[in-house]
This record gives structure tokens, C-alpha cells and sequence, in this order.
């Protein structure tokens, strides 16, 4: 496989070649920045055993250049390139989806969000739309090149074809952009193959497929391929995701929202000897803060997605084969002249037994605050991305003079804020909808001003919005999505006048691994919520984990540095994955931030995720 290959389509569009032989694309999608490097080889190994030949994996851009210009490649799951090796070790080819764009229930779609500073700027749209959106882009895909290059298959490499952007015609009808795209991949030396992603009715409507290149088909089966072909007979076309399950919203009902047997569907295609991608095959974890989000294309609701990524795969988000995994690589074998390798051993777990962490009260967040930007950033309050703060959290601070209490309007807050008056919270908005027991226990509005009282005359008081920015918009036309206090604070007072408040003083709290390394072990006001608490756990050896959160309210975890992902008491998930090679025997520290609690509650431990 380490020789120079030709990938290529087959005449009049009749499915692929190899070196000129007719190939069968059987790929299951995963995705390196959701998975710990240390347990990559093992999921593509679950991917072969299943009947697999290809593995196909998204590139978040956004991974990569958190900040602007500034590029990671090389470190942790970050380095593709030894991914897509492993791959080729393991006797799998590779199918890219670099994007730009790349929706992924990931934040912001994968884009960069420096971009949003810039107040009117348009993504996903060619340079004479928006120069600034598709500089960022050729800067993007110049770093890829040279690193993608050495990797096609032509090359003696695993990368059979390199997808031009992602469900184009979902968005809109705009042919030059993704030939622009294309261009820039050609422009470097690398002349295809390529391809596109698009559900069939929005391809058949926005005709959003490239010169030479092949289609994939969001939500595809045989039936799809077949209608696709009649409308592009010349085109070779591929079931590009087969969706074995589907994503999960905070506060939705189920755990792993919709499971779909794909027992005929996969049958039908093996039958008929039809490509196709599983989408995904394992999803893994959206650790951190990368996460996404969705708002209803109905009602306008802002939708954030949990912390795991399981998507009722058939491998789950802690590489168990599951019971669909079995049934598939049955059908698939049945139809493969040769023997499937034996199923991996699943990597070993905690033993847990009835283990409870007690963490106790560590810092508090106020206590903790950095300096505040200059005064001349914060005369009124912005968004994370004009300070250049990425994800986390930020405290926006005024002093009210001559207060006596009033109506406080924070507009359309995103995502998540808690307000204090003098130290005391006072109440809060969330932007995502929660259920009534949860809002009212937590003096949580869904929007909408918040009336604030006070006790009597003052000459001043300290207002302390804490803002918690969620995933952003991953899919559709609400991508611009910028985080934070998003439009101007008012205060209506008891005299009827409202006025909108200026002169803030702003904290940036990203919540980075070094912040929480240097959080000072103060906690001046224990009754105030924002407290981080920590816990000791002791091990001889090491396994998978979960930390069961369900007793506590909203907030984040970090095991040894390592941020796990957002937990929310509104749920369908309470556990946290927590990946063997995150721990050490010994002492690992675990330090968590919850928005509301002041007193500890334990944490369960526990070795799957329901």
C-alpha cells in the first residue's frame, strides 16, 4: 500500500477505481480531535474488523488556528498527518474532509471565530463576496498542502479523494466558491481526485458539485445513489453519510437521541456493491469547549450539544463494539471473499465498584479575576471575539451608582449568565430553553429583562454579569454567532427611566489548562456562587472513566489539566468521559467549576455512559 497508487472514476460514472480495477469505498468516519492520540490505532482497528477499508475523518480548521495565523499540527491529537500514517499502517485508505467548513456538530462548523471581529463579515462565500473570509481560507489550506500532499494515494499514500467543502447547498447556490476552493488545492499540486457532500435534494436544487469531481450524499442509501445518478449520469456518486444515529441537544430526552438500524440499508449496498461512508462509525468526544450547536430552523431556539459525541455509533464513545457493530460486520462479511480480523480487545476501564469522590471548595472565581482590559475596550460591553477570547467565560462589571434596584435588561445574552448585585446572585438568563423546575431552582429566566431589587437607599453597588459562552452555531444561516453581552445592558429604575449602562470593567476567563493550573486556593466569600472545588483521586492503575456529575448543577471538569467538556443538571447526559491516558497511578486532580453550587456534592464514578 506503500507504493504509488491511481484512484480514479470509473467510465460514464460507474463507481471507482484502483489502479484500474473496480473498488468498493466501505469507510467509517472518526475524527482525530475527538478521540485521545493514545487510542487512535485501536478505532481504526474497530473500524477494519467491521468490514471497513477506508476511514474518513474531518479537519477542524478552527483546532488548528484558535488564534489567527497561528498553527497546530504537531501536538496531541492535533497531528493529522501521523493520524492518516496510522491509516496506512493499518492497511486503511483515508477519505479528507478538510472542509473549510465542516458543520460536524462542532463549534462554529470548524471556522475560526477571530473571523466574527470583524462586524459584517460573511462566511462561506467566494472572495468577491467576502476577501477577508477567503484570505483566511487559502492561508488555511497553504498549511495543508504541503502536509496533505505526500499523503495521496497517487504519492503512495492513503488519501484517495479530498472533499471540497461540506453540504454547500445546504447554505447556498454558489458554484464560484467551490471552485475557488478547489483552485487553491489545484494552485498547491494537488490536482484531485475530489469530491462533494450534499443531501440529494439540495444538490439536484443548488447543483453544487465540482469540475471533475465525484458526490456524496448526506443521509444517502442505494436508492439515492441511483436518483443522483439519473441527474448526473456522468458523475460516480456515493452514500458520503450514512447516519447510524444522531446528535444530541442539552435538554433533550434521550441520551443518544435517534438510533436507526441500518441492517437493509448497509445490505443493499453491500449487495449492489455500492460506496459509502458510515457517519459516524465512532464518534468519540468533544472535550473542551468544542462542542457545537444548532437553533431550530422553526422556532428559532438555540440548541447547544452535549459533551459526548457517542451518536449511537456502532463503536461508542469508549470503543466498545456495540451490539450494531455485531450485526453489521455480519452483513458486511457475508459479502467479502476474505476473513475479517478478530474484534480489538476494548481498552480496559476503572474498576469503580461504588467509588465516590467528595471534592471540598478549592477557589473562587472572583477572587481569581485577571486584570481587566483597558478602559477604552469597555466603555460598552462586547462579545468574547472583539476581546479575542475564543470560548469560556467572562465577567462584565459596572457600578451602579445611586442604585435602588430597577429592571435589568441584558438583551439577548449568549449563551448562559448569572447576575449579582453586591456580591448576592440575583438571578441570570439562559439562551437555550430549560425545563421549569430547573429555572425556577436556579432564579434562571429564558431571556427577558430580570427584575432586581433592593433593600433600600445605596449610594452604589456592584453589577457582575458572569457570562458563559456555549457552542456556536454549526449549521445553517445563524451561524454568526459571537458569544457573550452581545448588544447594550439597560436598567430601567424605580422612576421609570431607562438608561443604558457604560463603563464596564471586562475579565477574560478562557479557562485555559494554565489558568486552572494557577488558580489561587482563596475563597474570600464561600456563600457566593462561581467557587471551583477539587478532589484527589488515588489509583494504583489506570482505565477508563466516568465522572458521574448528576449532583451537581452546570459547569466544567479538568482531570490533570485535561478538560473533559461541560456538564448541565438539565441533562440527558450526567457522566463525563475521562480516557485511561488522562490519569496516572498515583494522585490525579480533579478540579471542577460550577456556576451555581457553594456547597460539595460527590461525584460518582462509574465505567460506562449511561
Amino acid at each position: 500500500m506503500n507504493s504509488a497508487h491511481v484512484f480514479s472514476f470509473a467510465k460514464n460514472g460507474d463507481g471507482f477505481l484502483l489502479d484500474g480495477k473496480p473498488f468498493q469505498i466501505r469507510s467509517g468516519e472518526m475524527h482525530p480531535a475527538r478521540i485521545p492520540v493514545e487510542y487512535w490505532r485501536h478505532r481504526i482497528r474497530m473500524a477494519k474488523a467491521m468490514g471497513m477499508n477506508t476511514i474518513a475523518l474531518y479537519v477542524m480548521w478552527n483546532y488548528h488556528e484558535s488564534s489567527e495565523g497561528t498553527f497546530d499540527f504537531h501536538t496531541g491529537n492535533r497531528d493529522i498527518e501521523a493520524f492518516m500514517r496510522l491509516c496506512q499502517s493499518e492497511e486503511m485508505w483515508v477519505l479528507l474532509r478538510p472542509g473549510p467548513y465542516v458543520c460536524a456538530e462542532w463549534d462554529l462548523g470548524g471556522i475560526p471565530s477571530y473571523l466574527l471581529r470583524y462586524p459584517d463579515i460573511q462566511l462561506r462565500t467566494d472572495s468577491a463576496s467576502d476577501s477577508r473570509y477567503m484570505s483566511a481560507v487559502a492561508r488555511y489550506i497553504g498549511e495543508l498542502i504541503p502536509r496533505v500532499k505526500p499523503l495521496m494515494a497517487i504519492r503512495g499514500g492513503p488519501i484517495l479523494m479530498i472533499q471540497i467543502e461540506n453540504e454547500s447547498g445546504s447554505y447556498a447556490s454558489n458554484a464560484a466558491y467551490l471552485e475557488e476552493i478547489r483552485q487553491f488545492w489545484i494552485g498547491g499540486g494537488i490536482e484531485g481526485p475530489f469530491y462533494t457532500e450534499d443531501g440529494l435534494v439540495q444538490l439536484e436544487q443548488n447543483r453544487t458539485y465540482v469540475t471533475d469531481g465525484a458526490i456524496a450524499l448526506s443521509n444517502g442509501n442505494a436508492a439515492q445513489i441511483e436518483a443522483a445518478r439519473k441527474t448526473f449520469p456522468e458523475v460516480p456518486v456515493m452514500a458520503g453519510e450514512v447516519y447510524p444515529g444522531w446528535l444530541t441537544h442539552w435538554g433533550d430526552n434521550a441520551l443518544q437521541g435517534t438510533t436507526v438500524d441500518l441492517s437493509t440499508t448497509l445490505d443493499e449496498l453491500m449487495r449492489k456493491n455500492l460506496s459509502f461512508n458510515l457517519y459516524v462509525i465512532h464518534g468519540g468526544t468533544s472535550f473542551g469547549f468544542d462542542a457545537g450547536a444548532n437553533v431550530d430552523a422553526q422556532t428559532g431556539e438555540y440548541q447547544p450539544d452535549i459533551t459526548s459525541y457517542d451518536y449511537s455509533a456502532p463503536i461508542s464513545e469508549q470503543g466498545v463494539a456495540t451490539a450494531k457493530y455485531m450485526k453489521y460486520r455480519e452483513i458486511i462479511s457475508a459479502y467479502l471473499a476474505a476473513p475479517l480480523p478478530e474484534v480489538p480487545d476494548a481498552v480496559a476501564t476503572l474498576a469503580t465498584d461504588s467509588r465516590v469522590l467528595v471534592p471540598r471548595r478549592f477557589a473562587s472565581i472572583w477572587d481569581n479575576l485577571p486584570s481587566s482590559l483597558p478602559a477604552a475596550q469597555t466603555v460598552n460591553p462586547q462579545p468574547f471575539e472583539m476581546y479575542g477570547q475564543v470560548s469560556g467565560f467572562v465577567v462584565y462589571r459596572k457600578r451602579l451608582e445611586h442604585y435602588r434596584g430597577g429592571v435589568l435588561d441584558i438583551g439577548d445574552v449568549h449563551d448562559y449568565a448569572s447576575v449579582f448585585i453586591g456580591g448576592e446572585h440575583v438571578g441570570g438568563a439562559s439562551r437555550a430553553r430549560m425545563p421549569r423546575d430547573r429555572a425556577r431552582s436556579l432564579n434562571i429566566v429564558h431571556r427577558g429583562p430580570l427584575a432586581l431589587s433592593s433593600s433600600g437607599p445605596n449610594d452604589a453597588a456592584i453589577l457582575d454579569i458572569l457570562v458563559e459562552g456555549m457552542g456556536r452555531v454549526n449549521y445553517g444561516h445563524a451561524m454568526i454567532d459571537r458569544k457573550g453581552l452581545v448588544g447594550p445592558v439597560t436598567l430601567r429604575g424605580e422612576s421609570g427611566v431607562t438608561q443604558v449602562l457604560t463603563g464596564w470593567e471586562v475579565f477574560l476567563l478562557p479557562m485555559t489548562a494554565s489558568f486552572i493550573e494557577d488558580l489561587r486556593p482563596i475563597c474570600t466569600d464561600p456563600d457566593r456562587a462561581g467557587l471551583f472545588f477539587r478532589a484527589v483521586l488515588s489509583l494504583d492503575k489506570v482505565g477508563d472513566v466516568y465522572l458521574d456529575m448528576s449532583q451537581w448543577t452546570k459547569g466544567v471538569v479538568w482531570v490533570n489539566g485535561h478538560n473533559l467538556g461541560r456538564y448541565w443538571n438539565i441533562g440527558p447526559q450526567m457522566r463525563l468521559y475521562c480516557p485511561a491516558p488522562w490519569l496516572k497511578p498515583g494522585e490525579n486532580t480533579i478540579t471542577l467549576f460550577d456556576l451555581h453550587q457553594t456547597e460539595a456534592r460527590p461525584i460518582d464514578l462509574a465505567s460506562t455512559l449511561t
